[in-house]
């Protein structure tokens, strides 16, 4: 009963996180595209595939994870312990930020770094460009490997381990991947792309995988704990009760 409840509360916690952090950097990107270019980098369309995979797709593979033993592992939660904790905050802001300093620097210093046209000129606004055609496909990939990052959210170095015991979990990762590279490359008229090339495609996917990395770094600035010992030890006691009273 206590590792269940645990796991539902785990479970909340890892999809705020990875919502929240696309959600702001959604936000505060496309008020900066829309002051610098008149409009949003990223098209109506590609945002509505963006939340797809943001409140579906992912969703549907954070559900099904397997709750273990591993759960009991940490220590009790307090009453007035908040939704998101520090740590979560602290994944939030981080994560935030170096997506959206990527974004911003894809947004003014891409054509120049990438040797690709630019999306902010004039005749470009409303039309497809590599420009921002590697804006959206970044964003998707840092989004998506920020998704394995979420899984584990109580500062766990080891991001990756249990993740075959989920085979929803890698088969819908590999699916949103495979239907990104189709979105980009075959979905020109739809989606507002341009199919990108070899190397293009490279840059895109090392900035993915670095959220894996910065992951790593976040990991080394501590946080103090959320409730004294006294809560804690309060609240193991009442859990045991509880778990008493349902084994009896």
């Amino acid at each position: 009963m206590i590792m269940w409840g645990r796991y539902i509360y785990d479970l909340v916690e890892k999809s705020l996180q990875f919502q929240l952090t696309a959600s702001i950097v959604i936000v505060f990107f496309a008020f900066i595209g829309a002051c610098i270019v008149k409009e949003s980098p990223l098209r109506g369309i590609q945002m509505l595939w963006i939340y797809l995979t943001m409140n579906i797709l992912a969703s549907l593979a954070f559900v099904f994870e397997v709750p273990t033993e591993e759960i009991l592992a940490h220590k009790p939660y307090g009453r007035k312990r908040p939704v998101l904790s520090r740590t979560m905050m602290k994944n939030i802001i981080g994560h935030a930020i170096y997506q959206l300093a990527v974004m911003v620097f894809i947004l003014f210093a891409g054509p120049t770094v990438f040797k690709t046209d630019d999306g902010r000129s004039v005749d470009k606004i409303f039309k497809s460009s590599e420009h921002f055609t590697m804006i959206f496909n970044i964003f998707t990939l840092m989004t998506l490997f920020n998704q394995i990052n979420c899984r584990k959210i109580h500062g766990e170095k080891n991001i990756f381990r249990g993740i075959f015991r989920n085979p929803l979990f890698y088969g819908i990762w590999i699916l949103t991947f495979v239907m990104q590279i189709t979105l980009v490359q075959y979905g020109s008229y739809v989606f507002s792309c341009v199919a990108l090339t070899f190397q293009q495609w490279m840059w895109c996917l090392l900035f993915g995988v670095i959220v894996l990395l910065w992951n790593q770094v976040l990991n080394l600035i501590p946080v103090t704990r959320h409730m004294s010992e006294r809560d804690a030890r309060v609240d193991y006691e009442l859990a045991s009760r509880v778990d008493l009273d349902s084994d009896g």
